[in-house]
């Protein structure tokens, strides 16, 4: 049976993936799939400062389409971690910088999409942008698709930092939802002691990052961490409440504007 068969119940505990998937040495219980957003917030009504560039509303991402579940361009967070954000915010924006937001909440759905995408092995149209070291066939294998994602449990969220003087986005040495071991935060350096070292063995084809470009992620993840969110270990961009509120709760509401 090929390995993207694999039944739901199989997968829930895939590893770490470039979509959020969690290792785990212990299954966990999880709860049924729900409908309930009352504990959600919509991001802009917290951080009124964010940049919201949702990624899977529009046809610039890996699969080329919009995504499933994204009915409206904005951004969904649990309180708890939208009320983390906002402090976040007001650090960087001391700093010069603002938040670029590029998913956060994601529902099942969306999810869904992404398993779907990854069987259809023909449909390469975006591999140019975000996989060109790969064929798309090994994606699902070496789990960079999986079927469940920590967005889902609303306390995960992808960014990166505008810089405000140059009015563009600070070059963080690759894009966001890049495959490949050049999306590491210990991609040529030490993201526990913010040492660049320059090393980029790690890229298949020798591609590599400066001292800036690793410093200007670095910043990006001091902030994070400063203010509650833990890090995610194959995406800079990448970050989840240490303290999320629904660890084992998966959402399927569809991303749009929430009315109070």
């Amino acid at each position: 049976m090929k390995l993207w068969k694999l039944t739901a119940a199989m997968t829930l505990c895939c590893v770490v993936a470039v979509c959020g998937c969690r290792k785990s040495t212990e299954e966990k219980a999880v709860i049924s799939p729900t409908e309930d957003a009352s504990q959600f917030v919509t991001l802009t009504d917290v951080v009124p400062d964010v940049i919201l560039e949702i990624r899977y509303f529009g046809t610039y991402n890996f699969v080329g389409d919009r995504i499933d579940g994204y009915l409206q361009p904005t951004a969904l967070l649990t309180k708890q971690a939208a009320d983390s954000l906002r402090a976040v915010s007001d650090d960087v924006v001391k700093q010069g910088y603002r938040l670029k937001i590029y998913d956060a909440y994601r529902p099942q759905k969306a999810v869904d999409h992404f398993v779907r995408w990854a069987e259809d092995i023909p449909d390469t149209r975006m591999k140019t942008y975000f996989y060109p070291d790969l064929d798309k066939n090994v994606l699902f294998p070496q789990e960079y698709i999986c079927a469940k994602s920590g967005h889902s449990r609303g306390s995960t969220l992808d960014l990166t930092l505008f810089d405000m003087t140059t009015e563009k986005e600070l070059d963080m040495g690759g894009t966001f939802d890049w495959f490949g071991p050049e999306s590491h935060p210990d991609f040529c350096g030490n993201p526990e002691t913010g040492e660049f070292t320059g090393d980029n063995s790690k890229s298949p084809v020798a591609r590599s990052i400066t001292a800036e470009q690793f410093e200007h992620r670095m910043i990006l993840r001091r902030a994070m961490l400063r203010h509650g969110f833990k890090p995610f270990d194959t995406e800079w961009w990448h970050f989840t409440l240490k303290d999320e509120p629904f660890p084992d709760t998966y959402f399927t509401f569809p991303v749009r504007q929430l009315t109070n």
